[in-house]
């Protein structure tokens, strides 16, 4: 009989989970393409067409709309790149199976540490994107200033962390609803698409078109990573500690509800879907 030999040490115990993590999120970046490099490049290029086609309206919209002086192409970088880490790791973390999943069979393996593999795998596919577009774009054209990078990166991790935080959300409800949480989320994506605020600044915006927009988390840290970004900007009718709140508050209802589902497991549910 095969067993797994679990350690006695609290220690040795968080090196074994550290290193199953580690291969189950080299298992989630090849899953989206049998060769890792190339699942990087076809992220970046869609980044690239997604910035291209907003860079083209701004052209015949001119300047102004974005009321920054600065790079237009990092104004656009900072929305289009935020947006996309959002999205997917929405639709990466609503995308794990929570009831039958082969790999639970697995002695070693938990719901956890595919949650998080998953997790991290879409942080890491965004993450080299970005690094390789700003480099091949200092390089080609001409170098970036960026006012505060590390403010920058911590708004990266929160579009990261709350896109995740809604993905599990989803993930909790998809095993009692899979095809309205299809819809759900795919509507939320949607949404995102023009509410997310990825071609103006909240600072521009009227009292009543800004409250259309104020409830998305996403929007506020796409408003304050422009903010560390640029010398010129000051956001001030958007803060990074709502979406903070909002994706602790999600993170939290998702993980009760995943076990919940967990304590209702049944092999049925695969005949439902």
């Amino acid at each position: 009989m095969y067993y797994y030999k679990r350690n006695q040490s609290l220690l040795g115990g968080a090196f074994t989970t550290a290193e199953l993590i580690f291969h189950a999120v080299v298992r989630s970046v090849r899953s989206q393409h049998h060769n890792a490099v190339v699942a990087i490049i076809v992220n970046i290029l869609q980044v690239l067409a997604l910035v291209a086609v907003f860079y083209t309206i701004m052209s015949f919209l001119g300047p102004r709309i974005a009321r920054i002086r600065g790079e237009l192409i990092l104004f656009l970088l900072s929305g289009v790149f935020l947006f996309i880490t959002h999205v997917k790791s929405v639709s990466a973390v609503a995308g794990v199976s929570t009831g039958n999943n082969p790999m639970m069979l697995h002695s070693p393996m938990n719901m956890m540490v595919v949650l998080l593999a998953t997790a991290f795998g879409a942080l890491y596919t965004q993450i080299v994107t970005v690094i390789v577009i700003l480099f091949l774009y200092s390089v080609a054209i001409g170098p970036i200033e960026i006012q505060e990078p590390g403010g920058a990166f911590a708004m990266v991790i929160l579009s990261w962390f709350v896109g995740c935080a809604i993905g599990v959300v989803f993930m909790a409800l998809k095993p009692w609803f899979p095809t309205i949480v299809t819809m759900l989320t795919n509507i939320y994506r949607r949404l995102n698409m023009i509410f997310s605020g990825k071609m103006f600044v909240a600072n521009a915006l009227g009292g009543a078109t800004l409250a259309m927009f104020a409830w998305n988390p996403l929007f506020h840290i796409i408003d304050q990573c422009r903010g560390f970004l640029f010398r010129n900007y000051f956001p001030r009718n958007t803060n990074w500690e709502y979406a903070l709140w909002v994706g602790l508050v999600l993170l939290l209802i998702g993980l009760l509800g995943i076990f919940f589902s967990r304590q209702h497991v049944s092999q049925s549910w695969d005949a439902r879907r």
